[in-house]
Parts: structure tokens; sequence; C-alpha cells
């Protein structure tokens, strides 16, 4: 039961992400297809190398690859908001904007264009929230999709300039040379623009693939080093900043609600979570990973410094097994704490010598019993029952 409780969850978060990119990814396929069906129309030509480029592109229309660049990337930017990437969103959203205004001015089918449009960009407003991933897929992507529209944008370009160049530019593998060339900056000399539309032209080509490949390296590069880097400055500083705390161990409801209420007062708190445990902690909690019956994990989370360590497991005995461990690493000034889940088992909790013991079912069970018999109920009364000390 509790497997399929977690899928559900899973999946009713995943939803919005995976409706969105499906969307996206026909709002470019709706842009690429004329241009995909007109290509497939010439095919035979296109495998020929020694094909009139300007005669093809002008019957393709040179319009139309604008829209063919902004539909592919559509496409390949919805695989990464499946993967829920922010990058991803960012990026569908501009192109987008930009297919908006294109769909402004084109006819015939340009109002349903702008409609869907527009509805797609406010639905990936609405639930921007659901994008807060970053990742190197999501880069790669990005790196993939402005990298490969800068291509189409300078061979294609090249070939329908082919004249203005000091030789004559009439083949695809010519034209790419060029663009790589002009791309990456190398500039050899073999080929230049000899007129102005054609300097222009090229200029663009060196700014755009500059920009391009910076802002691709840094897609990529970024979530990794950032991320190891947050590791590190965060568990620097944590170890630093561990001092005259609260140290909670386990994921149980009392432990997230204990929790919440000293940060709320404003107390620094360490959570102890097992390894790959699923949580409802805030994803800035100073968190350690590993188990709370392990001196050596203690110690990572500043036991030795600490005010309070709290055994807040769902299991009695884990937290007695946690309290023992405890009690051989913690300060001389550090108190312990352990919660009894079963009120049955506060006999042998005791004998692990806690400072302090308490059952939120005793203390629940006689505080109801109480009430209905109108019997007076006081703060001597709740601290003798809340610690497990009645009668």
């Amino acid at each position: 039961m509790k497997v399929e409780t977690i899928k559900r969850k899973l999946l009713e978060q995943c939803k919005p992400a995976w409706i969105l990119a499906i969307l996206v990814a026909f709002n470019g396929y709706w842009l690429i297809k004329p241009v995909v069906a007109r290509m497939l129309e010439m095919l035979p030509g296109v495998l020929n190398w020694s094909l009139d480029w300007l005669n093809l592109i002008d019957k393709i229309g040179i319009t139309e690859l604008p829209r063919f660049i902004l539909g592919a990337g559509l496409i390949i930017m919805s695989v990464g908001l499946a993967l829920k990437a922010r990058l991803a969103w960012a990026f569908s959203l501009i192109l987008l904007i930009v297919v908006a205004v294109i769909s402004i001015s084109s006819s015939s089918s340009g109002l349903i264009l702008l409609s869907y449009t527009m509805v797609v960009s406010m639905l990936l407003l609405v639930y921007w929230k659901s994008f807060d991933g970053s990742s190197i897929t999501a880069g790669s992507l990005f790196a993939l999709t402005s990298t490969g529209a800068l291509m189409l944008y300078a061979v294609f370009g090249t070939l329908y300039l082919g004249s203005e160049f000091s030789t004559p530019i009439t083949d695809l593998p010519t034209a790419f040379y060029f663009s790589i060339v002009s791309m990456s900056t190398v500039g050899y000399g073999d080929l230049y623009p000899v007129t102005s539309t054609a300097r222009l032209f090229t200029a663009s080509i060196i700014v755009m693939g500059i920009t391009v490949f910076a802002t691709s390296i840094s897609a990529i590069i970024g979530p990794v080093i950032g991320g190891n880097l947050k590791k590190i400055v965060k568990g620097r500083i944590s170890n630093v900043m561990r001092k005259n705390h609260f140290i909670i161990l386990g994921i149980s409801p009392t432990a997230h609600s204990v929790y919440a209420g000293l940060v709320e007062r404003g107390d620094a708190v360490t959570l102890v979570c097992p390894t790959g445990s699923e949580h409802q902690y805030p994803v800035d909690a100073d968190i350690v990973y590993g188990d709370s019956s392990s001196a050596d994990i203690l110690i990572e989370a500043g036991a030795k410094k600490a005010n309070y360590i709290l055994a807040l497991r769902n299991d009695d005995a884990e937290n007695a097994f946690s309290i023992l461990a405890a009690k051989e690493v913690a300060g001389e000034d550090t108190k312990t704490i352990t919660l009894v889940n079963s009120s049955k088992h506060i006999p042998q909790i005791k004998r692990v010598k806690p400072d302090v013991v308490f059952s939120l079912q005793l203390l629940g069970s006689e505080l109801l019993v109480r009430t209905l018999k109108g019997e007076t109920i006081d703060n001597k009364l709740i601290t003798k029952l809340f610690f497990g000390d009645a009668e």
C-alpha cells in the first residue's frame, strides 16, 4: 500500500511536466511539418552533393528556415521539460514568444498557431514551480539546440549568399566548412566575404558562435561545478556552525513537527535521516544521511557540541540503539531525549538511561480520559505525563 501511494504521488508530481512537454513538442511539430513535407518531396535531389542549393532554398522558402529552427528547438526542449529542467522551461518560453511574434505576421493558420502558442505559454507560466531541476541533460539539450540552430543558419545563409564570397560557395560541404571556420573564429582566409551583405552575415556567425559556445559550456559544466561547490561549501559551513544546536534523529511525523517548531522559534537544528529515505524536510535543511545509531554519523552531526539529541524514529528499538550511540559521543552538557511509540516499552527504554523519555501515546490517552471525566489538567500533570512518569 505504501509503494502504491509513493507511485501515485510521483505520478501527480510529474503529470504537469509531461503534459506541457507534449504540448510544446506538438507546437514544434506544427512549425516544422510544412518544411519537412517539402524536403521529403525533394529528397532525391537533397542527397546530391552538387545540387543547386540556391534553387532548393528558394523552393523551400528562405522565410521557412526560422520556423524550422524554432520547431526543432521546441521538440528538443520538450525532452528537458519532461525532465522538469528549469533551463528547458526558460528556453521553451523564449522560443514560444518568438513563435508568437512570427505567427502574428503569418497568413493562413497564423491565428490558430498564435492562439495555441499563447495557451501553451500561459500554462508554462502557471506551472513554473513544476520545473525546478538543474542537470547535465538539460544543459546538453540547450547546447544541442542552440548549436544546431546556429549551424542551420550559417550553412543555409552561406549557400544563399554563395556568390558573394571570394570563391563562390555552391555546395553543402564547402558551406559547412566555412560555417565551422567562422563559428570557431579560426579564419583561415581561404574563403572570405567580398560584399557588405556577406560581411555582415559572417560577422553575425562569429558573434553568435562565441555566444552559443560560451553559453553552452556554462550550461553543461555549471550544474556539475555548482552542485559540487554547493555541497562542499554547505558541508564546511555546517560543520563550523553545528554548535549549541538540536539533533533530530528520524523522519517520523513527530520528528517533522518538532523540527518545524524548533526552526520557527529560531533554533539551529541538524537532522539525521536514513540514507535513501524520502522525507518532507526543506531542501535547505541541515541534513546528515546515515544510520543514527552510528557514532561516526552522530559525530558528523555535531553531537559533541549539541544541546539536545532527540531520537524520534518510528521504531522503539532503533531509538534505544541511537541513544546508546549518542551517549558514547555526546558532550558533557548534551541531553538525550527519546520517543516511546508504544507505552509498554517505557521500562525497557529507560534501561539505556536517556535524560528524558516521553510517550505521546500515554500522554494522549490520559489527557482524553481526564477531559472526559472533567478532572483538572495543569502544567505539572502534563509534564508528568509527557515524560512517561505517570503512575
